[in-house]
């Protein structure tokens, strides 16, 4: 078990090194899988859990808030032991009005969380993504609110691009509001972008970093041989996302990069599953990455990276073998 903890950015915050993610609970992963994943995972020491109101992923209006309900059941008698996060922005119903950033829509959800959770307050609240139809004003005036009423300790952000997030901070402490304490992007060996600008804010204004996807939704696993045929009950053949994800990783390139890591962790004598949780982990800036599975024997080498020491010598190596991924589209 691990006892290794970080502060949360500039917070006085403590949160466990790893974080598990919960957005298959409830689709891929049925309830009995997830209550072994969570258990799995806390007795392993990892008690800072992120979840999301329209999870579980690809489970569209239908199943939203499937994910937290299971939680909620799983965090009964363990509330004062876990550090919670969840987000807020999805369609959570057909009215418009049931999802963005709006001053209505976050009380809404809000309270619909803390219900389904089980509890009543939350450690981390986050806008899932930036609303250009909701001034960043009005979310953020909502969110000071929520600090005020109890509801909510912190607050963060996930997908934000580095100067949305620069300018909310900036309008938050002009107001005197609650700021973004965190900030939560998609972060691994195929897809390093936010070296560019985020993490160099983040650095500098005290940002704690939550990446998700480090293992790249599972491509990072070396378990996919042939980009022709998408594992059946992965991330990229098993639900309504799996297009999203096959669009992010499924590329001739990235498989050969992925063979090329897979040689260096052979090399390591550990799975590519941990070299790569690893990296993330010990990159500047980061505070937690956030650890995923469907099956909870899954967990164990993403689990393993909290004991494995990353050299710096292989770090740059890996950094070279990936330099191609800093490249690409930034977030808008």
């Amino acid at each position: 078990m691990s006892d290794e903890t970080i502060r949360l950015g500039a917070t006085g915050l403590k949160v466990s090194r790893l974080c598990l993610g919960t957005m298959t609970f409830g689709l891929q992963s049925d309830e009995e899988e997830a209550i072994k994943i969570l258990d799995r995972a806390f007795e392993g020491g990892i008690y800072f859990i992120d979840t999301a109101d329209v999870y579980p992923l690809g489970g569209g209006v239908r199943l939203a808030g499937t994910t937290e309900e299971i939680v909620g059941r799983w965090l009964k008698g363990k509330r004062d032991k876990v550090i919670l996060a969840t987000k807020c922005f999805g369609a959570m119903a057909k009215e418009p009005f049931h999802q963005g950033n709006s001053r209505k829509h976050i009380f809404d959800a809000v309270d619909a969380s803390l219900k389904r959770l089980g509890t009543d307050y939350l450690d981390l609240y986050q806008l899932h993504r930036y609303d250009p139809e909701t001034p960043i004003e009005e979310s953020l005036g909502a969110l000071d609110d929520l600090v005020r009423l109890g509801k909510v300790r912190y607050v963060g952000c996930s997908n934000f691009p580095a100067f949305r997030l620069a300018k909310a901070n900036a309008v938050a402490d002009g107001r005197g509001l609650a700021r973004f304490s965190s900030v939560q992007p998609r972060y691994n060996l195929l897809y390093r972008i936010i070296e560019r600008d985020l993490v160099e804010l983040a650095v500098e204004e005290g940002i704690g970093v939550i990446p998700y996807n480090p293992i790249a939704g599972g491509l990072l696993s070396g378990k996919h041989r042939s980009i022709d045929t998408p594992t059946e009950g992965t991330r990229f053949n098993s639900t309504p996302a799996s297009e999203l994800y096959r669009e992010r990783y499924w590329h001739e390139e990235m498989f050969a990069t992925v063979a090329k890591l897979q040689a260096i962790a052979a090399r390591e004598d550990v799975s590519l599953v941990t070299l790569s949780v690893a990296w993330v982990m010990r990159q500047k800036g980061i505070t937690s990455p956030i650890i995923g599975a469907s099956k909870v024997e899954q967990l164990t080498d993403s689990m393993a990276a909290l004991e494995y020491q990353l050299s710096d010598a292989v770090d740059v190596e890996l950094k070279a073998l990936t330099d191609q991924y800093l490249a690409g589209p930034s977030l808008v």
